[in-house]
């Protein structure tokens, strides 16, 4: 435990830098909030410092069983960390700012906060920040930082699934391969600032939404989201920005490496998200120009390609108020999100790579049933997949669903209606922003009480970390020697 909190105190102390990036945008837009974060940053070294030195003289080597606790408390104490600059809003409790900090980290992009036009831009840039670092993930980061302060980081890399690719070695030492990551995912926002300035968008809402959408989270510098810019060049830029960083960042970078889409082709995962994405899309705006929502099918076309693909890879970004839509389509983007995006994706939800096995398991079952002498291992891209991974993502199906129906029942205590507690709390578990009804589309989560947001932040955190992180500390035998 005190070995933890050693690495704890540095992790805090080195994601104090990350301040540096306001405090430029606020001296840069002259928006006087520079002392503020100089301020948070100071008391966010020094307190990681004072934690690190506290536990100097027990720190080791730390074991594969240490990297749940450390992953855990690392996600729970960087946002009550990155949630003090937000206290400086006027009205804002630190339940709100925690849900904020945590929305931004984990990259959900629901907020609690409305006025967001008039928000410091520092502040705004802060929140799209923080999508950008959770994005890939603040873990993935300490990989390449922590070995160099003297620690080990393969038991982060395999205590947390969503960040960098799990099982994949693509680099002989594991800090290499975070770099290189980082690399790609930071040429990836590069040209996404460039191409949405070429589109029309200023300099300041180009960096805070290329930061957003690579980490496919859903702040926008305004409350109408991507509908103040009523522009299609942008929204197709995001589009294609999405699909980007909902698919394994691993294979971005081999394709970069061998300058060569050929390892698209060969993924199954990227096949199958492509073909849901465009029968989705098609099928919903085929679905808007029949009910008459749109007049044609062309505008119906644009809108529904933006808001599918938004919803679907776990964004959360809006350019139209999809609760207004056929009753099919926002349930069916919501459905999306629980399964559309790449495993090594900046996305949530159960994972695609999850969903085949489980569609092909499924068809062996069945096989088996007509045969029951046949030989039908489960394969995934012409690969065997052993029996011990189907049941592990059989195990992480059960909790998921347990999961999700323990949290609808826990904001049912709390008066919200059924719909809205499904909408919200599979949104949130899904890291994508808004739900339905109430809190759904263009609409954010400031009308709900402290008790309901602290639900929906833990959500937030459980989807993060999928779930077995977080639910192996409550098991006993964690806590055994």
């Amino acid at each position: 435990m005190f070995a933890v909190a050693h690495v704890l105190g540095l992790l805090l102390a080195t994601f104090a830098l990350a301040y540096a990036l306001p405090v430029g945008c606020s001296l840069l837009l002259h928006d006087g909030l520079w002392p503020t974060f100089l301020l948070v940053a100071a008391v966010t070294a020094g307190t990681g410092a004072l934690l690190a030195a506290a536990t100097y003289r027990v720190r080791r080597e730390l074991k594969p069983r240490d990297g749940f606790l450390l992953v855990t408390l690392g996600w729970v104490l960087l946002p009550a960390a990155a949630a003090l600059p937000f206290l400086v809003i006027p009205g804002l409790s630190f339940t709100g700012a925690f849900f904020e900090a945590m929305s931004g980290l984990t990259t959900t992009g629901s907020t609690v906060l409305s006025g967001v036009d008039e928000l410091a831009p520092s502040l705004n840039f802060w929140r799209a920040s923080l999508h950008w670092f959770g994005g890939l993930g603040i873990i993935v980061m300490a990989l390449a930082v922590l070995p160099l302060l003297g620690v080990g980081g393969m038991q982060l890399y395999k205590g947390q699934a969503p960040g960098a690719v799990k099982d994949e070695r693509l680099a002989p030492r594991i800090t290499e391969t975070a770099k290189q990551l980082w690399l790609v995912y930071a040429l990836i926002t590069a040209v996404g600032i460039l191409a949405l300035k070429v589109c029309g968008m200023s300099w300041f809402d180009a960096v805070c939404h290329a930061f957003s959408v690579v980490g496919l989270g859903g702040f926008s510098t305004h409350d109408e989201s991507i509908a103040w810019f009523n522009s299609q060049a942008i929204e197709l830029v995001l589009t294609l920005l999405m699909v980007i960083a909902s698919l394994n960042f691993a294979r971005h970078l081999i394709a970069l490496r061998r300058l060569s889409l050929e390892g698209y082709k060969k993924d199954p995962e990227v096949r199958a998200i492509l073909l849901i994405l465009a029968v989705s899309v098609a099928g919903i705006a085929a679905l808007l120009t029949a009910h008459g929502v749109y007049p044609d099918f062309m505008e119906s076309l644009r809108h529904s390609a933006f808001n599918v693909v938004s919803q679907a890879t776990t964004s959360g970004l809006t350019s139209q108020d999809y609760q207004r839509w056929p009753v099919f389509a926002p349930y069916w983007m919501l459905f999306l999100s629980c399964i559309l995006c790449s495993t090594g994706s900046t996305g949530g939800g159960i994972k695609m790579f999850r969903t085949l096995l489980l569609t092909r398991q499924a068809g062996r079952e069945m096989k088996l049933l007509i045969h029951p002498a046949a030989m039908a291992p489960v394969r995934i891209g012409g690969r065997p997949v052993p029996d011990s991974v189907g049941h592990a993502v059989l195990a992480f199906i059960f909790l998921y669903f347990m999961t999700v129906a323990l949290l609808i029942f826990a904001m049912l205590l709390t008066g919200f209606d059924f719909d809205d507690s499904f909408s919200v709390v599979v949104a949130s578990i899904n890291n994508t922003a808004h739900g339905l009804g109430a809190p759904g589309a263009v609409h954010n989560l400031h009308s709900l009480t402290p008790l309901q947001i602290w639900i929906c932040t833990a959500a937030m955190l459980l989807g993060r970390l999928e779930i077995f992180s977080v639910i192996v500390l409550f098991r006993p035998a964690y806590w055994r020697k």
